[in-house]
C-alpha cells in the first residue's frame, strides 16, 4: 500500500505526477477536510512560506516527515518536530542562484528605477517630458545581512559590479571572500551601506530586525532590498520611512503577510515591488522538487534524506 501524504502548496505538473505515482496523496490542507484522514497521513509537502502550523501538526497524529520545498524553515516549528521524532527536510542550494540573481534584478530596479521607467514609457508620458535621474549602482556600498549561501552569491555577483562589500551575521564568516569587510552592527552597517540586502533566515531571531533605527541609518539615499523574509522587516516601519522621505528607495520580492502587500506602496515610483519569485524558474522548481522527491524516497526507504534539518 501507497504511503499517504498531504500536498499542502501546489508544485510542478511533473512533479506531482511522480508524487501521485509514489504516494496517495492528499491535496487539501484545510483541517476540517482531513477528517479520519489525518491519522493516516506519514508526511507533509510543503513550502517554506507555508510551513505546517501547530493545529495542523496536531491533526497528524502518525506524522513521520515534512518534506519542505524550499530552504526556509521558519514556518515549521522544528522544536517540536523533533520532540515528536518528525523528521524536517527542505531543498537548500538549488534556489541559490535565482534568489541572488533577483536580488540583484531589484537592486538594479530600484536603483536605475527601470520598472518605472517602463511605466513611464507606457503611459505616454516621454513625449511631454524627460524620464527623472536615477542613481548609479556601480562602484556603491554594498551592505549584507546574512551570510550564508544566498548572501555569498550575493556578494560574488556584486564584486562585479566593483561594489564595496561588507557584511553583518552572527559571527565572521570563513568562506567571506578577504575584501569583505565584517560588521557586527546591522545599525553601522545600514549607515555604511547605499544599498543593504537582506538574506537572512526568518523566525523570531530576526523578527523586526530591520526598523526605524536601521531604515534611518540607511538613510533618504540609501535602498533596502528584501529577498530573505518579510518578517526580518518592521513592515509599518519601512512604510513610513518611504512615504516620509528618510528612506530612498526598495526593491522588495517579500513580506510580512503575503499575499497582502500594504496598499500605500502601490503608488510609490522607487519602490519595486515583487510576488515572491526568488526561486520561480522553471528550471529551480524542478530542481526543488526532485529534492523534496528524494527527501521523501529515502525516508520511506529507510535511509537518511539527503537534505534532513531535522
Amino acid at each position: 500500500m501507497k504511503p499517504e501524504i498531504l500536498l499542502v502548496n501546489p508544485m510542478l505538473p511533473a512533479i506531482e505526477a511522480s508524487l501521485d505515482a509514489a504516494y496517495t496523496v492528499h491535496r487539501s490542507a484545510r483541517i476540517e477536510d482531513l477528517g479520519e484522514i489525518g491519522a493516516r497521513i506519514r508526511a507533509v509537502v510543503t513550502g517554506g512560506g507555508t510551513g505546517v502550523s501547530r493545529p495542523l501538526f496536531d491533526a497528524l497524529p502518525n506524522l513521520e516527515i515534512i518534506a519542505i520545498n524550499g530552504v526556509g524553515t521558519d514556518a515549521v516549528d522544528l522544536e517540536h518536530a523533533r520532540n515528536r521524532g518528525i523528521r524536517v527536510t527542505n531543498t537548500p542550494d538549488v534556489l541559490t542562484d535565482d534568489v541572488a540573481d533577483l536580488a540583484i534584478g531589484l537592486m538594479l530596479d530600484a536603483s536605475r528605477r527601470i520598472a518605472a521607467g517602463d511605466r513611464f514609457v507606457r503611459a505616454g508620458a516621454w513625449p511631454r517630458g524627460k524620464f527623472p535621474l536615477a542613481r548609479k549602482l556601480t562602484g556603491k556600498r554594498l551592505g549584507i545581512f546574512g551570510l550564508g549561501r544566498i548572501g555569498r552569491a550575493v556578494a560574488e555577483r556584486a564584486a562585479g559590479f566593483r561594489m564595496e562589500i561588507a557584511y553583518t551575521s552572527r559571527r565572521p564568516s570563513p568562506e567571506a571572500a578577504p575584501s569583505w569587510r565584517f560588521e557586527p552592527s546591522l545599525e553601522v552597517l545600514a549607515r555604511d551601506s547605499d544599498v543593504l540586502v537582506i538574506a537572512a533566515a526568518g523566525g523570531d531571531a530576526t523578527r523586526n530586525l530591520v526598523g526605524r533605527a536601521v531604515l534611518d541609518a540607511l538613510g533618504p539615499d540609501g535602498i533596502l532590498v528584501n529577498v530573505a523574509r518579510g518578517s526580518v522587516v518592521d513592515e509599518p516601519e519601512l512604510v513610513e520611512a518611504l512615504l516620509e522621505g528618510r528612506l530612498g528607495g526598495a526593491g522588495l520580492d517579500v513580506f510580512a503577510d503575503e499575499p497582502n502587500v500594504p496598499t500605500a506602496l502601490f503608488p510609490l515610483q522607487n519602490v519595486v515591488l515583487a510576488p515572491h519569485q526568488g526561486s520561480a524558474t522553471v528550471e529551480t522548481r524542478t530542481a526543488m522538487g526532485d529534492l523534496v522527491l528524494e527527501n521523501l524516497s529515502a525516508h520511506f526507504g529507510g535511509r537518511e534524506p539527503p537534505m534532513a534539518v531535522v
